[in-house]
């Protein structure tokens, strides 16, 4: 497992630099098939993450790469699940909320995780069964300083009014709206905004008490950020069944969920 983080933190850095570097031009963007935004910094980013994870041995499933078939993943005990590149919007509209998310699974459950924040050099990441936070005051670094310089996250420990609750100021839909509604039936209610996977990362280290997703996301998006939520004791669990959230299913579309501490 150190192995692994090592190789993951330094793979995370490196992608994140390579994003910086396309940051800092006039890019062009993309559509994919889904209307989704992709940019030069995906592409590159995904080829360091790649180059670093295959050396593991353990195989990928990334937002970036050619999608493997279910006949062949569902053998898998271990996989790496990659976003190069979360939060493309949040890149063209340059706000800083976007990340490099990285997570290993095992048997369908995120063991590992790693979220970089490349514009504030800002790491979240499980080690040694505890979620931990960095700023890089220098990207090369050694893994083992970085981890010596890190801090526990500590989520919030009750529901003190007001409640804070991550999402979108603007565009709240129904399921997310009646949600909200039945807290502030009880208590009052913060709304708390943050692009990308950065929406777990608030409730892991207590900047909010409940992350409702009740709208699409894939695995890529969530497997980092719920192994980060998890070694803090938060948890994420599916809307419909209580049970936490699985990975290298065989549709890679998430369940709605709730993120809570």
């Amino acid at each position: 497992m150190k192995t692994n983080l090592h190789t993951a933190l330094r793979a995370a850095i490196d992608g994140g630099i390579e994003i910086m570097k396309v940051y800092a031009t006039d890019f062009d963007v993309e559509l994919k098939g889904d209307n989704s935004p992709l940019t030069v910094a995906d592409k590159n980013a995904n080829e360091v993450i790649n180059n670093y994870l295959e050396q593991t041995g353990i195989p990928i499933i990334s937002e970036e790469n050619k999608q493997i078939s279910f006949e062949e993943r569902k053998n898998w005990s271990q996989c790496w699940i990659v976003d190069p590149l979360d939060g493309t919007k949040e890149f063209v509209k340059r706000n800083g909320e976007f990340t490099v998310n990285i997570g290993l699974i095992e048997n369908g459950r995120p063991i590992l995780g790693v979220i970089y924040v490349p514009v504030d050099q800002l790491l979240y990441f499980t080690s040694e069964g505890s979620a931990r936070k960095v700023h890089l005051e220098d990207v090369s670094a050694s893994i083992d300083y970085i981890i010596d310089a890190s801090e526990v996250l500590e989520p919030a420990r009750s529901m003190e009014p007001p409640v804070k609750v991550v999402g979108s100021r603007s565009h709240l839909n129904d399921d997310t709206r009646s949600f909200i509604e039945r807290i502030e039936a009880k208590s009052s209610v913060e709304i708390v905004s943050r692009g990308s996977s950065l929406k777990f990362c608030l409730v892991a280290e207590g900047n909010a008490h409940l992350y409702p997703r009740y709208a699409p996301t894939m695995e890529w998006d969530t497997a980092a950020g719920q192994a980060i939520c998890e070694a803090a004791g938060v948890k994420v669990l599916q809307e419909a069944t209580g049970e936490p959230v699985r990975y290298n299913k065989e549709n890679l579309l998430n369940p709605y969920f709730l993120v809570t501490i």
